[in-house]
């Protein structure tokens, strides 16, 4: 490679992202080889404990990845979930009864005053806390009792895209080991992983059809939910475009009605019952004459005015969602270049934010 070639390579807009995303098979491969253990025996240490409920502490695509632990937990394990407001102790000093109560922080960097206040709140009224991170030296692994670490590697884009995978799949794995299982269905993530993002093409031709757009509209259900408004966020933070994410149930509830023929909506579309249950939104998108475009199983891709059809042959529902985000991942990134943009370089974003 000439001298010129690689200065050209660097200075490409957003070639860190771009490199990020294509770790991401290898980090699965990482954490189902190295971390499944570790994070198995630390399920089994908290499964010994008898938590009564959760609650998840968590921002920005971390809030994500926690909606997805959420729903695990209550279908898998049948245990009551919450998401946590923070300023209820770190602003208003509120100091609630968390006797044998988890709290599962999750948090890329592990240095978010906030999260490390409201985890050490938690702790010292008696919650049983968990940090999931990707940094086992941060603040936040240091103020809780366990700690998962997702072995995602330094990740220095602004946009999280594989810390985001990797904590889906620390949090399946222990959820499952909550329940006494190794989580063994999830070994067959890498390849079809790699599958995804070699058909970059295919979302470079999808992303055309965003590049002048106004708004977006993103929709799922169940276990696709998470992966809805995950792509919104990655949408707003790197081009800029308002996307709108929504429940399938919520969207027929009212903001339907700003949806017509120039509209496009995106609909994660998951192999199973989330599926099933958003058909009827699917249906009305269609009636309308939305410009849908869906994430999901052949058929439901043939049905809509485009799409891109996932690998999910022999995939479980709940695992889906690591395949589901990523060529939303990668469309956000083709409709920021195609916006003459830098996926690297979003306006007035830090990696870690602090507030109080």
């Amino acid at each position: 490679m000439s001298a010129t070639h690689s200065a050209e390579q660097s200075e490409r807009p957003g070639r860190i992202m771009s490199g990020e995303m294509a770790e991401q098979p290898a980090v699965l491969r990482r954490i189902l080889e190295r971390g499944a253990p570790l994070i198995h025996e630390t399920a089994r240490r908290i499964a010994a404990r008898a938590p009564r409920f959760v609650l998840l502490t968590a921002r920005g695509s971390s809030d994500n990845a926690a909606l997805y632990a959420k729903y695990l937990l209550e279908i898998q394990l049948g245990l009551p979930c919450g998401l946590t407001s923070m300023s209820t102790t770190t602003a208003y000093g509120a100091r609630p009864d968390l006797r044998d109560v988890l709290v599962i922080t999750v948090s890329q960097s592990g240095g978010s005053p906030d999260l490390v206040a409201s985890t050490r709140a938690a702790r010292e009224a008696g919650a049983i806390t968990l940090a999931v991170t990707n940094n086992p030296d941060s603040p936040l692994a240091a103020v809780s009792e366990f700690h998962v670490d997702v072995l995602a590697g330094p990740e220095k884009a602004l946009p999280a895209t594989k810390t985001y995978t990797a904590s889906l799949l620390a949090l399946y794995l222990f959820v499952a080991g909550l329940r006494g299982e190794d989580g063994a269905a999830a070994r067959a993530l890498p390849d079809p992983a790699e599958q995804v993002l070699a058909r970059q093409d295919e979302i470079r031709r999808l992303a055309s059809r965003y590049r002048f757009a106004e708004r977006m509209v993103i929709t799922s259900r169940g276990y696709g939910y998470p992966t809805a408004k995950e792509a919104a966020l990655k949408l707003m933070e790197t081009s800029y475009i308002p996307a709108l994410s929504y429940s399938g149930a919520d969207l027929l509830h009212g903001p339907l009605a700003m949806v017509d023929n120039i509209s496009p909506v995106i609909a994660v579309v998951p192999d199973g019952k989330g599926g099933e249950a958003l058909q009827p939104v699917l249906d009305r998108l269609r009636g309308r004459g939305a410009d849908l475009v869906v994430v999901g199983p052949a058929a439901q891709v043939e049905a809509a005015s485009g799409g891109f059809v996932l690998p999910t042959e022999g995939v479980p529902e709940e695992l889906q969602p690591i395949l589901e985000i990523l060529p939303l991942q990668l469309l956000a990134y083709e409709v920021t270049i195609a916006r003459g943009q830098d996926p690297d370089a979003p306006r007035a974003l830090a990696k870690v934010t602090e507030t109080h």
